[in-house]
C-alpha cells in the first residue's frame, strides 16, 4: 500500500482571514486535507518577526485564525492543527539549519527584500531575516512533500529545498526535499483596485464580516473610474467588482461583462449583485462558525490536540536528526 504523502501549510496570525485567502489557499486545503496528511501551523513565532511589540495579541488571534479554519471545513479529524511556539522541536532544528545558511543568502532573498520595503525598514531583526529558516524548520520536520503556496512564496520553498540538500549532504539521507505546490487561482483584488488584497491596506472583506458590512464594503469598491453614469460603456477588466463576479459569480460573468460594456446595468446594481452572491457564498461558512462559536472551549480542545499530534510527528524527526548530526549525547551514554 502506498504511504500518504503530506503536506505543511498554514498562516500567521496577524488577524482575521478573509477572501483573497479563502481563493488563494483555504479552498484548495479543504480538498486536498482528504487526499494528503495535512499539517496545519500557525505560526506565532513567524507572526512576531512584524509584531513582536503585542504579543499580547497572538492567543486571541491564534482563536480568530482557527475559527475561519473550522468554518471553511478544514476537519480537525483529518488535519492537524497545531501551533507553532508549542511544538518546540521546531525552533532547535531552526537553530541547526542556521549554522550552515549565510546572512547574504537571507538579504537576497526577494520575498524578504520585498517584504521589508513594503514595511520601510532601515535595518532588519535577525527574526525577521531568518524567519525564512524557521520556514524550513517548519517544513521539513514534519517531511512535507508538497507546500502548497501562492507564486510570492516560491523563493522560500527553493531556500528550503536548498537547506534540506545541504542537511542530507552533511548527514546523510534523513530530511524529505519539498516541492512546491503553487496555486493557479488568480490572486484576489483588494476592494481599492489594489493588487492583492491585505489587512495592512484595509482592502479586505473578512470571512467573518457580517452581511451590512459586506455590503457597506463593496459600496465602497472602486469601480471603472472612466464611467460617469449608469448608461455609459463600461471597461469591466479594469474594475475590481468584475473581479469578484468572475471568481463568486462565474456563471452570470459573460452575462455582467456584456451588459457592463453596453451600459445596461450600472456599478451600483453590480456592487448589489455582488454583495448578494458573497451572502449566498458565505451562508454555510456562517453555519459552521456559529456552531463552533456556541463552544468556544472546542477551539482551544482542538489546538491542544493538534498540538500533541504535532509533538509525537516532531519528537520522531529530531531523534533521527540528532542521530544523523551524532549529537544524540544521551543515547550515546547509555551504550
Amino acid at each position: 500500500m502506498t504511504k500518504k504523502k503530506s503536506i505543511l501549510t498554514g498562516d500567521r496570525p496577524t488577524g482575521p482571514l478573509h477572501l483573497g485567502h479563502y481563493v488563494g489557499s483555504l479552498e484548495n486545503r479543504v480538498k486536498l486535507q482528504h487526499e494528503y496528511n495535512t499539517f496545519v501551523i500557525i505560526a506565532d513565532v513567524q507572526a512576531l518577526s512584524t509584531n513582536f511589540e503585542h504579543p499580547e495579541n497572538l492567543w486571541d488571534d491564534i482563536r480568530k485564525v482557527t475559527l475561519d479554519y473550522l468554518s471553511v471545513g478544514i476537519d480537525p479529524e483529518i488535519s492537524t492543527i497545531f501551533v507553532q511556539s508549542l511544538v518546540p522541536d521546531i525552533a532547535e532544528l531552526a537553530q541547526y539549519f542556521s549554522m550552515y545558511i549565510s546572512v547574504n543568502v537571507l538579504r537576497h532573498n526577494p520575498t524578504i527584500k520585498t517584504e521589508a520595503s513594503e514595511r520601510g525598514y532601515k535595518e532588519m531583526m535577525y527574526g525577521f531575516l531568518g524567519y525564512p529558516i524557521s520556514q524550513a524548520a517548519d517544513i521539513s520536520i514534519f517531511k512535507a512533500n508538497l507546500v502548497p503556496v501562492g507564486e510570492d512564496q516560491v523563493p522560500h520553498i527553493e531556500l528550503t529545498r536548498k537547506i534540506v540538500r545541504r542537511f542530507n549532504q552533511l548527514y546523510g539521507e534523513t530530511l524529505v526535499e519539498p516541492k512546491a505546490l503553487v496555486s493557479n487561482c488568480p490572486r484576489l483584488v483588494g476592494l481599492d483596485g489594489n493588487t492583492k488584497m491585505s489587512k495592512s491596506l484595509g482592502n479586505a472583506i473578512y470571512l467573518s464580516d457580517p452581511d451590512e458590512i459586506i455590503a457597506k464594503k463593496v459600496r465602497s469598491a472602486v469601480t471603472d473610474p472612466a464611467r460617469i453614469h449608469p448608461t455609459d460603456p463600461g471597461h469591466p477588466n479594469i474594475c475590481s467588482v468584475f473581479a469578484y463576479q468572475k471568481t463568486f459569480n462565474p456563471e452570470k460573468t459573460a452575462e455582467i461583462e456584456s451588459n457592463c460594456k453596453a451600459g445596461k446595468i450600472g456599478c451600483v446594481a453590480c456592487k448589489k449583485m455582488l454583495s448578494e452572491t458573497l451572502t449566498i457564498f458565505l451562508e454555510p461558512i456562517r453555519e459552521r462558525r456559529k456552531e463552533y462559536e456556541k463552544n468556544p472551549k472546542v477551539i482551544d480542545e482542538i489546538l491542544m490536540e493538534g498540538t500533541k499530534r504535532a509533538r509525537k510527528v516532531t519528537n520522531t524527526t529530531m531523534s533521527e536528526v540528532r542521530q544523523a548530526m551524532h549529537i544524540d549525547y544521551l543515547n550515546k551514554a547509555r551504550l
